[in-house]
């Protein structure tokens, strides 16, 4: 996605759809993308129960937090993300559907919660919109609120050129600096365990990989 940055406090951040106007497309544009199927293999392999405590970072307008309250009725699900358009839109829908998820206003590289207080970090689509230190920062974020075993679940964009060419997300500068082996790296450069790949998939715009984390045991 292409967008002309806002920035908030030093923070740039890229909308949802690049540009205010275009949010009310954000929604039907992910639904014929079926994004909706990607999030549902993020949380098939994020191995969720009721009672945790989730955070999504990048949650954009909740489409994922409120699939995994459908599935998990009683966790404690908190998105955060620096757009306020989409955050309004993402309580909407879950006060809607009588979902009771949190939504704040933060940056990935700034998360509002204490050092390990969450199960599970989620996070879709979102790191190939940060550079290379405001990735560092995010990642080393989730693993300071995850509590020690705690996992960190992504799915985004596989930037690796391919001769026969692909979406066009992958035409985009940012995405094309998400390559597996940087990802992979970043991961384990914020002190993260257990990094791998989680699996693969392919979305009309292109190649996807799932990535998964572990934050550091005590002892």
């Amino acid at each position: 996605m292409t967008g002309h940055p806002h920035t908030d406090r030093e923070h740039p951040y890229l909308p949802a759809m690049g540009r205010d106007w275009l949010l009310p497309l954000y929604d039907p544009l992910t639904r014929l993308a079926g994004v909706g199927r990607v999030h549902g293999q993020l949380l098939d392999r994020a191995g969720l129960r009721n009672g945790q405590r989730i955070l999504e970072i990048g949650c954009g307008t909740g489409n994922l937090l409120r699939a995994l309250g459908r599935r998990h009725p009683s966790v404690d699900a908190l998105g955060i993300d620096p757009d306020p358009a989409a955050l309004r839109l993402a309580r909407r829908k879950a006060a809607r559907s009588g979902q009771s998820i949190r939504y704040e206003r933060a940056f990935a590289g700034e998360l509002p919660l204490p050092d390990g207080s969450v199960d599970r970090v989620l996070s879709a689509f979102m790191l190939h919109h940060l550079g290379e230190e405001e990735r560092t920062r995010a990642l080393r974020e989730a693993g300071r609120v995850l509590r020690p075993g705690g996992e960190l679940h992504v799915v985004d964009v596989d930037g690796t050129p391919s001769e026969r060419g692909a979406g066009h997300l992958h035409r985009n500068a940012r995405a094309m600096g998400s390559r597996p082996d940087e990802v992979l790296a970043a991961l384990a450069d914020a002190g993260l365990t257990g990094v791998a790949e989680n699996g693969r998939g392919r979305a009309w715009f292109g190649r996807l990989v799932f990535y998964r984390a572990e934050a550091r045991r005590g002892g």
